[in-house]
């Protein structure tokens, strides 16, 4: 009872006590987020992780990890902004699944060339980098295709096929 008789410590557990109570009130009175109203897909938000992005990168350009980073980097701000503009409710959906990326290897140009084809049958946003030319590789030469933002299942239709990097 010695401890209870000092001043400080019962307004410490009254102010803790009181702040419990408060937070408890608080919390119930938040209504969650609703997961995505916009997207006409009946039943794409079954998995919780159902967004991605890939990143496909040339492997015959052997450049290094740095390299691979930045054009990575460049592939992936590019996409962003892209459905930042166009679809704002599905970025929203990705960034709260985690905003899951996956980087993969295409063996050639030809490659990288044809998934963005198909890509872009599907209605998934694309982004396509070209190089500068100033460090490692040719200038104009097409180094990462980044696909989505997008539904995990259709754009596991174009990737699902590459291995990782």
């Amino acid at each position: 009872m010695d401890s209870l008789a000092q001043p400080g410590l019962l307004s410490v557990i009254a102010g803790v006590a009181c702040g419990i109570c408060l937070g408890w009130g608080l919390r119930g009175r938040r209504s969650p987020k609703p997961i995505m109203d916009s997207l006409a897909q009946p039943g794409l938000l079954s998995v919780i992780a159902g967004f991605k992005m890939v990143l496909i990168v040339r492997n015959d350009l052997k450049m290094g990890k740095g390299k691979v980073a930045a054009q990575c980097s460049h592939a992936a701000v590019s996409a962003y902004k892209q459905v930042q503009r166009r679809n704002p409710e599905l970025l929203k959906q990705w960034e709260y699944c985690g905003q899951p990326k996956v980087v993969l290897k295409a063996p050639d140009e030809e490659t990288l060339i044809q998934l963005l084809a198909d890509a872009k049958q599907l209605g998934l946003t694309v982004s396509l980098i070209q190089d500068a030319g100033r460090t490692q590789i040719a200038p104009g030469s097409r180094t990462v295709l980044g696909i989505g933002p997008g539904p995990a299942d259709v754009v596991d239709k174009v990737s699902g096929h590459l291995k990782l990097f």
